[in-house]
Parts: C-alpha cells; structure tokens; sequence
C-alpha cells in the first residue's frame, strides 16, 4: 500500500525473516525503498502458494539431500529464485535450473544470481522443447516445474520430467491452444457422430472445452507412465484464470486404465495426431 514501511511491507507480503529483501527489489516485487509494488503483488502471491507445495515435496527427501529442480518456462525466474532463497539457501545444497527461451532475460538472471551469491542457480536459453537430452542440464532431475508454461510448453516440460524419471512434476498450465485448434479441424464430423460435440458448437466453448481436456489427458499421461496425479487450484480465481495445479509424485507403476481412458478420449474427439506429438512416452 503506498506509504508503507519495508517492515510493513514484509508483514503484509508474508514474507520470511530471513528472506532476501534485495532479491525481491531486484525482481520489482518491492520499490528500490522497500515498500510493495502493487503491480507485482498477485504474481507473488502464486508464487508464494507454489512454493508452500514444493516445499511440501521436499520434506520427503532427507536432509542431506541435493535436491535438483528444473523450472521450465521460467520468465523472469520469481519461481526458481524464491526456491532456492527460501527452501535451497538454508539447506546449503541444491541447485535450481532455469529454462527460458528469451536469451535477455536468462541473461539477466544469471546477472542477479551472481550479483546475490547463489551460486547453485544455472540459466539455461533454450526452448522447453529442446531440453530433452540438452548436456547442460544434468541426468538426474527431482522436480520439474512449470509455472504458466504457455501451451505445448506444459507437455514439453511434462516430457522432460518422464525423460528424466523426475520424483515430481508440478504445472500450472497456461494457454492451451492446439486441441482447440484440432477440435475446430473436427467439428463437423463430430457434431454429426455424438451429442457430446454440442459441448463444442460454440467458438467459445471450444476454446474452454479444449482446455480441459488437454488437461484431463495430461493427467491420464502422467498416470500411465507411472505417476499419481491430484488436480487442485493454485489460489483464489480473483488472483489468475490459469489456476489449475497438476501435481504429479512418481510411484513407478504405470496404469493401464488410465492408458486406455486416454486412448479413448484421444478416439472420441478425433485427437489422434496428439498420440505421436504430445504423449510420444505412452507405454505399450
């Protein structure tokens, strides 16, 4: 609020005593003066609720573990950052990977990261896509994050995850446009094979219905290749209308109900093309 002190900024932010106000300022989450930038408060606030549940995670792992996170679509890193300030840092192990296409901004978080000390933080410029296999990422990865990771960017950072047999796989998908997008390609022959495609007459409809099943599928993917999967929401719709929280814990045993439920929903909207792009890992 304008007039507010930095002690009362860190109160109203609920921020840590021992968190980094330097970080903060740096990520304009706070004015140069210590007080609350209003534009950058409801990003925060996902933030900080995402990290309540990764920090949730990495209680499973023992103290002296190394945790590695891949956050995918990183922006300007607010994810990555806070992670390793407020979980990594006090821990004195752990490294945070940064996945950005947009080379100004890796450029600027390596910049920070230098200038804060927290020398276990890497950026990576690439394309989410591009990550499988990439030498500068290492073979071993616990959790793979994505927040607002926008469309395909989400199974990108999914297919990373399985590749890399992550312990968990945290997204708040962003923009689902490409079933959309094949719905529209479909519609007539569907209107004229099942009643269900009155759920996609209208533009609208098929835009929001084309989110939610790139989701349910995504869900079905992760459990048929060996994950348990709980769909919850992020924060209050006031704050963001991307909120769903896909969070994914890997269990090793695939289910092959969740397959053929796939299978068949892939059949009924005519999604076929989604078998070879999107969820290339299926298991036979």
């Amino acid at each position: 609020m304008p007039g507010a002190s930095a002690a009362d900024a860190r109160q109203q932010l609920g921020l840590q005593p021992e968190q980094s106000l330097e970080l903060l300022k740096a990520l304009h989450i706070l004015t140069a003066d210590g007080r609350i930038n209003q534009d950058s408060r409801r990003k925060l606030k996902q933030v900080q609720h995402l990290l309540r549940f990764i920090e949730e995670r990495l209680r499973s792992y023992p103290a002296d573990h190394a945790l590695t996170l891949a956050d995918h679509g990183a922006g300007k890193s607010y994810l990555g950052f806070l992670v390793y300030d407020l979980l990594l840092r006090p821990r004195g192990h752990g490294w945070v990977y940064g996945v950005e296409a947009r080379t100004e901004l890796v450029e600027a978080s390596g910049h920070l990261a230098q200038r804060l000390g927290f020398e276990r933080m890497r950026f990576i410029a690439a394309e989410v896509a591009q990550t499988v296999g990439d030498p500068q990422l290492p073979a071993r990865v616990d959790m793979v994050t994505a927040l607002h990771a926008c469309d395909t960017a989400t199974d990108d950072a999914m297919a990373f995850g399985l590749q890399h047999q992550a312990q968990h796989i945290i997204l708040v998908p962003c923009c689902q446009a490409e079933v959309a997008r094949q719905l529209n390609q479909h519609k007539a022959l569907l209107l004229a094979r099942t009643p269900l495609a009155e759920l996609l007459r209208h533009p609208l409809h098929t835009r929001e219905l084309g989110s939610q099943i790139t989701n349910v599928l995504r869900c079905l993917y992760l459990e048929a290749c060996g994950y348990s999967v709980t769909v919850t929401e992020l924060v209050g719709w006031e704050h963001s209308m991307k909120n769903e929280l896909i969070l994914a814990q890997r269990t090793g045993q695939p289910r092959h109900s969740a397959r053929q439920r796939l299978l068949e929903i892939v059949d009924t909207f005519g999604l076929q093309a989604l078998l070879s792009s999107r969820f290339g890992q299926l298991p036979a």
